[in-house]
């Protein structure tokens, strides 16, 4: 199959706060840096910056919305997304109205990433029942797609009072494709089943590959592109992405040594929490080496990572996740010039824009 393909850059962020107070920045200066960098890297020319939704002392964000109406004020061009909304714990209602509002503001820049998120600490804080975790997701999902068709809409659900020929606003400015229409993205960590889900709606997905091996995600592309090919969707206007861990310095060896401590001290944490082994500096080499999920290193060594795992996926987006453990602002910044300046021209170099054909395994069959 051919399509025309250029290829998207962005950042995401959760406002990562490092907990030791001696070396760490505090969650207001962490919020003051995530301005700074989605300005730069609205200046540098990225095409994406987006913000996830956390509720623990480690991220500093817990109103994407919020920040990014913030950002829309000091931005040009750059798109603006959450990374993600957890949508199961949100009101749909209020969740399109605020990106709706962002939509405005950036003159149609506002994307909604959402998921389910990767921590369950916003079920408890909003009276949410862990035990519909599926059904929550579905049901809100729904009624966020109706909102974005109409703005009268009448809907009845199980989890929020019913909506009767309500009149929904503001209404977003859209995009040339989609004028009226906030751009609706479905996030997954690897589920099969919001694979299948995205590809039958026809939106865009996005995969967030944290560890292991980025080709192994093949199938799952494959099962989304043949799932929208089955209900009628276009191809060619799909549209994916993958968020992984990245880092980059002008020498691979010392931006995997600056990197490193940092990842780690997130990973320890979440390993300890949820019972998996703790990082290692050699598992951190095989994830950081040419296969792995982490996109480190010199921007000829994470361009050449970006271009052999479009290979494998057809991805048309790559988002990259900085500030593990809040790496310190000089280094982010620094990182985020190389991303826009040395390794997206040369990744644009090789893939685009121009047609090409997906790999096999990636045409609907």
């Amino acid at each position: 199959m051919i399509v025309c393909f250029c290829m998207e850059f962005g950042i995401y962020s959760f406002g990562d706060v490092n907990l030791d107070p001696l070396v760490g920045d505090g969650a207001g200066q962490q919020l003051a840096n995530t301005i700074e960098r989605i300005r730069l890297a609205d200046a540098a020319g990225l095409d994406y910056f987006g913000l996830g939704e956390h509720h623990r002392p480690d991220y500093a964000i817990s109103a994407p919305a919020t920040v990014l109406a913030a950002a829309s004020s000091v931005t040009d061009r750059i798109k603006l997304g959450s990374a993600v909304t957890v949508l199961s714990t949100e009101d749909p209602v209020r969740v399109f109205q605020q990106f709706a509002t962002i939509d405005l503001l950036s003159q149609g820049r506002a994307e909604i990433v959402a998921g389910r998120g990767s921590f369950i600490e916003s079920f408890p804080l909003f009276g949410a029942n862990l035990g519909d975790y599926d059904a929550l997701y579905a049901e809100k999902l729904e009624l966020l797609l109706a909102l974005n068709e109409s703005e009268r809409v009448t809907w009845q659900g199980r989890f929020r009072p019913s909506l009767d020929n309500a009149l929904i606003l503001p209404r977003p400015v859209g995009t040339p494709d989609n004028p009226g229409k906030l751009d609706i993205w479905i996030a997954t960590g690897g589920n099969p089943e919001s694979s299948a889900r995205a590809g039958i709606l026809g939106l865009p997905v996005s995969y967030a590959i944290i560890g292991g091996y980025p080709e192994r995600f093949a199938p799952l592309f494959d099962l989304y592109r043949r799932a929208a090919a089955q209900s009628g969707h276009d191809n060619a206007k799909l549209r994916t992405a993958i968020a992984a861990p990245g880092f980059i310095g002008k020498n691979s060896a010392a931006a995997k040594d600056t990197f490193f401590p940092y990842w780690a001290a997130s990973m320890a944490r979440i390993s300890k929490e949820r019972g998996f082994p703790a990082p290692t500096r050699e598992g951190f080499g095989d994830m950081a080496g040419p296969r792995g999920a982490i996109f480190g290193g010199s921007p000829n060594e994470v361009a050449d990572k970006i271009i052999a795992t479009h290979g494998h996926l057809g991805n048309d987006r790559v988002g990259l996740q900085m500030d593990w453990s809040g790496v310190p602002q000089p280094l982010m910044m620094k990182s985020i010039e190389l991303f826009a300046t040395e390794v997206a021209p040369q990744v644009t170099r090789d893939l685009g824009p121009k047609t090409q054909s997906l790999p096999a395994t990636l045409t609907p069959r």
